[in-house]
């Protein structure tokens, strides 16, 4: 019995130590709330430094967005020819060569055999369909290509040459995949034979590599004779898309 007292005087004891010692707790936090205070500064860092992060990285794009417009404005101002890119460049497994795109000297020494090999077939089948297509400029020397350019400069200035002639290393010719067939005229494509030429080359690995519509895109006037191989594949989906090369390869 007088254990049972004893146990129950501690756990009073014991509980009202407790009381005591929370009361005490309390005043001390009400008077001296300073002591005691939790810091939460790092979390306005953590913000402070996403912020920051973002912030740079919108600078950063801002950047890029107003160095792709200067330099496209610096194009315009110079026919379509801007930074350039040396080559060869392949895309897709394809050769791209335009005005930003280049090719070295002496890339290639004449005509591509696959490509001709094709061209052949191209001219078979549009003599089964009635129609005569000869064979007028394939592979041209990058040396043959300053001599040509500098010609159409002297003829019609700068301007008017970029329009229709590439410079030395920008052109197509270079290649050896790249044929002038037909006839070099404008109105070729309302013909007979350039409307069979604009609907079947697709079926021989070729493409009309400067359509008409698309001359913002490809910085050069509509040309029906001017025909590029690339492949039945790669042909045939352009054709069908009506897009054209830099369209195709994604860097129009």
């Amino acid at each position: 019995m007088h254990k049972k007292r004893r146990v129950k005087r501690k756990v009073i004891v014991v509980f009202v130590l407790l009381i005591l010692i929370g009361l005490s707790v309390g005043i001390y936090c009400f008077f001296d709330t300073e002591k005691i205070s939790f810091d939460f500064s790092f979390l306005n860092q953590s913000v402070k430094n996403t912020k920051e992060k973002i912030e740079e990285e919108e600078a950063k794009q801002k950047k890029e967005e107003e160095q792709k417009k200067k330099e496209e404005e610096e194009a315009l101002l110079d026919n379509g020819y801007g930074k350039e890119i040396p080559g060869p460049t392949y895309i897709k497994g394809i050769l791209i060569v335009n005005k930003t795109y280049s090719l070295p000297d002496g890339f290639a020494t004449g005509n591509d055999p696959t490509a001709l090999a094709a061209l052949r077939e191209l001219q078979s089948g549009a003599n089964q369909a009635g129609y005569s297509i000869p064979l007028l400029s394939g592979f041209r020397s990058h040396q043959k290509q300053i001599e040509l350019y500098n010609r159409y400069v002297a003829r019609d200035g700068k301007d008017a040459a970029d329009t229709y002639s590439a410079r030395p290393g920008h052109s197509e010719h270079e290649t050896g995949l790249t044929f002038d067939i037909g006839a070099v005229d404008d109105n070729y494509g309302e013909t007979a034979p350039g409307k069979w030429l604009a609907s079947h080359a697709h079926e021989y690995g070729f493409i009309i590599r400067y359509p008409k519509g698309k001359e913002h895109i490809t910085k050069y006037q509509y040309e029906p004779w001017h025909v590029r191989y690339v492949g039945v594949e790669h042909a045939t989906k352009i054709y069908e898309n009506q897009l054209t090369l830099e369209e195709y390869l994604g860097i129009a």
